[in-house]
């Protein structure tokens, strides 16, 4: 990992970011109240952390009941995860992302993230994590009574435990905002990407666009292309509501989420998976849009239809996403450890973990950073190799609660994305890959 020598070099970034920002912004709606004043939203959602695990097995590949083929609705440890995306022939190659940092953006305090983590290592014998915590503009004292307070520190086990499944060799680096206020939050990345913590930065929260002013986007667009700059892959969730996202005062409104929606993001959102429970391997996937929850997806109003997205994004101006997916439904969610126990995760925070952890398995194979992965994702996805390394989801729709959504189909769709990896042979092509001369955020109009 390369350091930042120096301010100069910062406040140089900073200047020659600022001129290419209004550009890309589409034109804004009328000014959004002060940032501090909008909470964002961890992707765990309501649903997150369903308690029933059923019975613990203590060896085998079978942990937990729902694990079990009598269990009504199916779960997936990392054994399974694995398999199923084909993970485990790297890891058992070696490639395990060592030599690489994921930091997890957060908020508020963590306090069983340390001990959540040891305990799912411990089950699922992975390796002990390097994890270090970082709170830049100190945290207010944990307080289990607040829903919000409790909804992060769930948040914050699941992305650590996921992206460690994935990438056990990585190191990981937590980063907690002082609270949820889209100005904290985004003051928690901007000390990660200006301090260069890491390799990959990964988001799991969001909020719905119109939340914000073309002030707020030009700040964050800027910090994101330092991060750019520097070789610094970012990672952020689609969301968990389908075409719609929560707003300012906690409703849905139609809509995508930021910071997913910025087109040097490598948006993550959701698939119902279908796998053994046992082995793990894959037999079928489609668009995550259930009882539980709905892929975020559809098309930005605040950045124009980046350049790598033509022609697969080619009746809409606005950018689309998700770029990518991987499973997230209630009827396959994955376990994780939170606030000292198990449950299933449901939703777009442990996919985004899992994508993180795939960037590293992807820079330690490429013996590089690799930036965003865009443009690399998109220059596959109009190759023959495509049916090769991705899933291709076509069926399911994002419809939830009223907001008539989007469907699935072949190619690029803004319920999946370009589809679900093959791991193992979506890293070979990403570490032999050519992002291209153009500028991740280069607009097509």
């Amino acid at each position: 990992m390369g350091v930042v020598d120096g301010s100069s070099r910062l406040i140089a970034a900073r200047l020659a970011t600022a001129a290419l920002v209004s550009s890309l912004l589409l034109a804004a709606g009328p000014p959004a109240a002060h940032p501090s004043a909008h909470p964002m939203t961890p992707a765990v959602g309501v649903n997150a952390q369903v308690d029933d695990v059923g019975e613990a097995f203590p060896d085998g590949q079978i942990k937990f009941g729902c694990q079990a083929a009598n269990f009504s609705v199916p779960c997936y440890g990392p054994d399974q995860v694995r398999a199923a995306y084909h993970v485990q022939p790297l890891l058992d190659a070696g490639i395990t992302g060592a030599g690489q940092t994921i930091v997890i953006i957060g908020a508020f305090q963590a306090p069983t993230v340390q001990s959540d983590l040891a305990a799912f290592d411990q089950t699922w014998g992975l390796p002990a994590a390097d994890l270090q915590l970082r709170t830049p503009d100190g945290v207010p004292t944990f307080d289990p009574g607040n829903s919000v307070q409790r909804a992060w520190a769930i948040e914050a086990s699941i992305d650590v435990e996921w992206a460690h499944a994935i990438a056990p060799g990585a190191q990981l680096q937590l980063v907690l905002a002082k609270s949820e206020a889209d100005a904290d939050i985004l003051h928690a990345t901007e000390y990660a990407i200006d301090n260069n913590l890491g390799d990959i930065i990964s988001q799991s929260f969001g909020e719905a666009e119109s939340c914000q002013d073309a002030q707020f986007f030009a700040h964050q667009h800027a910090a994101f292309k330092r991060a750019q700059q520097q070789g610094i892959t970012l990672i952020a969730a689609s969301g968990d509501t389908g075409a719609a996202q929560h707003t300012c005062d906690g409703s849905l409104v139609a809509g995508v989420s930021f910071p997913a929606s910025d087109p040097l993001v490598t948006a993550v959102g959701g698939t119902h998976l279908v796998a053994d429970r046992v082995t793990g391997a894959w037999q079928s996937e489609t668009g995550w849009g259930d009882v539980s929850g709905a892929s975020g997806g559809g098309f930005s109003d605040r950045y124009h239809r980046p350049i790598y997205q033509v022609p697969m994004v080619d009746s809409h101006h606005g950018r689309g996403l998700p770029d990518v997916a991987l499973g997230s439904s209630a009827f396959g969610a994955v376990i994780a450890r939170a606030s000292g126990r198990f449950g299933r995760s449901v939703g777009t925070s442990a996919a985004t973990a899992e994508w993180a952890g795939i960037a590293a398995l992807a820079g330690q194979a490429a013996g590089h950073r690799l930036g965003s992965l865009n443009p690399r994702l998109y220059a596959i996805a109009k190759t023959s190799a495509y049916a090769d390394v991705m899933h291709d989801i076509t069926a399911g729709d994002n419809t939830f609660q009223g907001f008539t959504g989007f469907s699935a189909g072949a190619s690029w769709d803004p319920m999946t994305g370009l589809g679900t990896p093959d791991v193992e042979q979506l890293v070979s092509l990403l570490r032999d890959s050519d992002p291209g001369s153009e500028e991740p955020d280069q607009t097509s109009d």
